[in-house]
């Protein structure tokens, strides 16, 4: 029979070496950009029309594109970058719920909201952010790398008419 100290002392050790193992999720930030960075921005945006959409815009530009950046982190969420060459910037699109079109059945009888959607929950992302700031991904080879950029300054919000003025 085992003892119960023996017992004690493995499930203790389980227990601690667990709790280490959560250590490698952090992902490591880069000191230095491997871009020069103008001042990042980002910049909201809603339809004029109902069920339009509405969402952020965040604008990263950059003087040389040497290295391509892959993703953005900002505000608890994560959005793809996409190069506009002639504009010289990243920009990563995040959409949110104000203002979507709503396809959403309600009835007392539940059988009939069984096509309804369920609510998207957001991922957490696996950075510790001030509203203030972001980090960028891009690969380095094989390898992914990130790198924060502190002050990025809102611009006022985009307002889209739902139809063209009326010239007079």
């Amino acid at each position: 029979m085992i003892p119960l100290k023996q017992i004690l002392v493995s499930v203790l050790t389980l227990i601690v070496m667990s709790s280490f193992s959560q250590c490698s999720d952090k992902k490591k930030l880069e000191k230095q950009a491997p871009v020069t960075i103008d001042q990042p921005y980002f910049q909201r945006w809603i339809a004029g029309v109902e069920g339009g959409g509405s969402g952020m815009n965040i604008h990263i530009p950059v003087s040389d594109v040497n290295i391509v950046l892959d993703s953005v982190y900002f505000r608890g969420r994560v959005a793809p970058l996409e190069l506009k060459k002639e504009a010289g910037q990243y920009v990563g699109r995040f959409s949110s719920d104000f203002n979507k079109k709503k396809d959403m059945i309600m009835n007392e009888d539940p059988k009939e909201e069984y096509g309804n959607t369920m609510p998207e929950k957001l991922k957490p992302i696996p950075f510790e952010l001030k509203d203030n700031e972001c980090v960028i991904s891009y690969r380095d080879g094989k390898t992914v790398k990130y790198f924060m950029l502190s002050n990025v300054v809102e611009k006022p919000l985009i307002a889209y008419p739902s139809a063209p003025p009326i010239k007079q």
